[in-house]
Order: C-alpha cells, then structure tokens, then sequence
C-alpha cells in the first residue's frame, strides 16, 4: 500500500517513515523542508512540496494511487506562536484543509493526524483522558483543536475516516541512529540539556523554578519518539482494517520534572550540565500527563522505549555523532 506521510522529513515524521519502512508499507515523504531534513528520510522516495499551495498538493494526491495520508505537516513552537498567532493559524490551517481537499477530489479517505496534548490547556484531571474538555491557551494549541473539529465535521459529512494522535512529550532519537532531533532553533528540553552538555548552543535555560510540583519545575509526560512511530503504524492498520475515526492520547501515564529529566542525563553522560532557571513562559502550565489506556486497548500500543535512562541514551549517541 501507497502511504503519503506529509511532513515526513521532520522529527516525529522521520521516525514513523522507518517504522513504516520497516513494516513494508510503500512511503512518499513529501516535506518543504523549511525546519525538515532531507538526511532523516535518505533513501526513501521524496518530494519538495510547499503544501500551502493547493494546486500543488492537488497534483501531489493525483500522482499515484494512495490508501492513507500521514500528517505531519505544521509549525510546533509555543512560543513563537503567541508571538506570531496569525503565522501558525495561516500555515497549519492552510496545509491541513489543502490537503483534506485534495484527498476529498482523489477518493484518498484515510488520514493519520499529528495533534497534541497542547489541545487540552490547564488540565482539570490528571491523567489526562480522550475526553477532556478541550481548551487550549496558546494559538499552537488552538490550530491542532481547529484541525481535530475540521476533521470531525468531514468524517460526520462522508468520504473520509481520521485519526487523530495527541501526543505528550516526544523525546529520544532512534535507536539504530537513522533520524534524531534537530530543529532551528531548537527549544525541547533533552536535546538542550545534551547539546548543552557537549557545550553547543547558549546554555541550558529552565523556564520556571516555581511551578505547583514538588522541586517547582514543570510535570512532563515524556514518551520515546521511536514508541509515537509504532503508534502511527498500528492506528494506520486500523484504519486500514476499517476502524472508525477517533482520537488517541500518546504518552505513558507517568511524569517527571524538568530536574528529574536533568538528573537522569547527567547520570547517562556523566556530567553536570549547567543551568540557569528564569521565569516561565506563557501558556506553559505545571502538569501534564497522558492516559494512555485508550490507545493501549483499541490499537494495542504499549511503550517500549520511554524510560528516562532509555530516551537521554538514544538521544545522547544522536547528538554525540551527529553535530
């Protein structure tokens, strides 16, 4: 089967593309390789498209004969998008309806979404379940609820079946040294602590010393990004299989803090890394932890990799041979 995987050359999308590989499934990448790697992807088939024009994505779908679309496609710092709102809602809104179009036109009906934990904001219960309230309180967030209800109304109206991933904290690099982390800037907690640690980059900046938790750092949920691959494999076979569309927590139930995920580093390295704590950033809020009983029942999912010792040691060997 003809998979498009849309975003494919980025972090998350770089490592499903292998898992995908790996399960024999057909791969296109198709990414405009504006944050993207070509290097990632090396080897499987590649477009450079600009998915915000719609012709192009249009021509992109009629090209070959697809069985699912993979969306990965969207900007993803926080920060940045409560500085430029209107950037994000134009880009990630933009790419997400040219492509549900162009599928809608070629009779693609399948499609895998890359959301986030960002849609549900200060949460009211934790873990987090399916069926939280959703109330996102930065512009990042809002643009992958927006998506999830474009893609509810579609499903409602015919001709197409989504699934929608909300994944915690993604972190780690693969463990066969394929693909890893590298955004510009970037602005995730591991790969600052170890490129920190290799004295690359501006130091180690911890945004929040007095959070409501225990050592006052933020509660993460962090989750193998070689684990959110498999995840999109085995919800990809489900659509496949003719399951209906719904929506999926990715993350393992437990958290820890920034120092933690610190501590845990330095004991991989064996070294201190140095830090400064500032204040925090806005729309960053002190807890956030997956159930993760949903997507272990209906897809059967289970992480693997996603203990700390596990995710700093993939991430670390990345980092180490690769910058």
């Amino acid at each position: 089967m003809s998979i498009l995987v849309a975003g494919g050359a980025g972090y998350i999308g770089s490592h499903t593309v292998w898992e995908l590989v790996r399960e024999g499934f057909d791969v296109l990448v198709v990414d405009d390789l504006s944050s993207g790697k070509r290097e990632l992807v090396r080897d499987v088939p590649f477009v450079q498209v600009d998915l915000r024009e719609e012709g192009a994505v249009r021509r992109l779908l009629r090209s070959r004969s697809f069985s699912a679309v993979l969306h990965f496609a969207s900007l993803i710092q926080v920060g940045e998008s409560i500085r430029e709102p209107l950037k994000y809602y134009s880009h990630n809104l933009l790419i997400s309806l040219n492509l549900i179009n162009a599928m809608l036109e070629t009779g693609v009906d399948r499609l895998i979404f890359s959301s986030s934990a960002a849609v549900y904001g200060d949460p009211l219960e934790t873990p987090i379940p399916e069926t939280h309230p959703l109330n996102p309180v930065n512009p990042y967030g809002r643009t992958k609820g927006m998506v999830e209800r474009i893609l509810e109304d579609c499903v409602r109206a015919g001709g197409l079946r989504s699934i929608s991933l909300r994944y915690f904290n993604a972190a780690g690099a693969d463990p066969q040294g394929r693909t890893g982390e590298c955004h510009e800037p970037e602005t995730h907690l591991v790969p600052n602590i170890l490129l920190s640690a290799l004295g690359r980059g501006p130091g180690l900046q911890i945004y929040g010393g007095d959070f409501p938790t225990p050592d006052g750092t933020a509660v993460r949920d962090y989750v193998h990004v070689t684990d959110l691959a498999a995840a999109h494999v085995l919800a990809l076979k489900a659509l496949l299989a003719g399951a209906p569309a719904d929506v999926y927590n990715l993350g393992t139930e437990k958290g820890h803090s920034v120092l933690e995920v610190v501590a845990a580093a330095e004991k991989v390295i064996g070294r201190d890394v140095p830090r400064t704590i500032g204040p925090k950033r806005p729309g960053d809020v002190a807890v956030l932890l997956a159930s993760k009983e949903k997507a272990a029942k209906a897809l059967g999912w289970t992480p693997r990799l996603s203990s700390l010792e596990t995710i700093v040691a993939t991430a670390w060997e990345w980092h180490r041979r690769s910058r």
